[in-house]
């Protein structure tokens, strides 16, 4: 192994032990606290959680754009990007199941990050059909452009997969923080806000920019789809767990 590629695996290495140890930090931190009562937000999400009186027409345009998007990616045989982008959306789906646990955790105090505003259909707590579609575009989109060498440095010091991975988790709080700004995103935790970011920084888009390289890089076709596959299995065992339960 050359220095290059020994650099990146220990600044991988140490940047999944930071989100690692970021999860368990957020997991703890709200029953820390006073959960009384609910807050903000909390009761109108939970009313229009998975309402089909909700639907709009506008979802059957997304979809269209999205499978579109996709098709011309399975047209060019780029497996690569397609299951890269797939494990950004199943990243952020296990996001959304911890998030709709914290909420029933709590007794329907907060979840750490809730949506406001008319949506076409609310699936979970903190999650729309629109973020979905949305997504599953990022997911492919930061795929492109990126150096085909896995091991390139910027600056000489910062691997180009964590670097960018990092960027494409500041463009994604920023996003968030001018949608909380007008109260289109419900954020009721002072450690999870625009005041104090650090924990956002980290865990809201770090992790699914991280997982879309570690995918996109793995060697064969083969190991990428084996890895969404098993991501894929063990969410699904979380929904068939956690919603005949109420839970999410």
């Amino acid at each position: 192994m050359d220095e290059k590629s020994r650099t990146r695996i220990i600044q991988m290495r140490f940047a999944w032990i930071v989100i690692g140890l970021s999860y368990i930090i957020v997991w703890i931190a709200p029953f820390l606290t006073d959960l009384s009562g609910q807050a903000h937000g909390s009761a109108q999400n939970f009313s229009n959680m998975r309402d089909p009186s909700q639907f709009g027409w506008h979802i059957i345009t997304l979809f269209g754009a999205v499978s579109f998007a996709y098709a011309l990616e399975l047209e060019k045989k780029n497996w690569s990007g397609i299951l890269a982008g797939l494990a950004f959306v199943l990243m952020d789906t296990f996001n959304e199941i911890w998030n709709g646990l914290i909420y029933t955790a709590t007794g329907g105090y907060s979840a750490y990050w809730m949506c406001s505003y008319p949506t076409g259909y609310q699936t979970l707590i903190g999650w729309n059909i629109e973020i979905i579609f949305n997504f599953l575009f990022w997911g492919l989109i930061i795929t492109k452009g990126i150096p085909k060498d896995k091991d390139k440095k910027f600056f000489g010091v910062l691997n180009n997969r964590v670097a960018l991975a990092f960027g494409w988790g500041v463009l994604g709080v920023v996003v968030e923080i001018i949608l909380n700004s007008f109260d289109a995103l419900i954020w009721n935790y002072w450690w999870w806000s625009a005041r104090f970011p650090l924990f956002l920084l980290i865990l809201a888009y770090f992790p699914f920019a991280m997982m879309v390289y570690y995918v996109y890089d793995l060697p064969t076709t083969k190991q990428q789809a084996k890895v969404v596959g098993i991501m894929a299995g063990i969410l699904l065992i979380g929904f068939l767990v956690f919603l005949p339960l109420g839970w999410i």
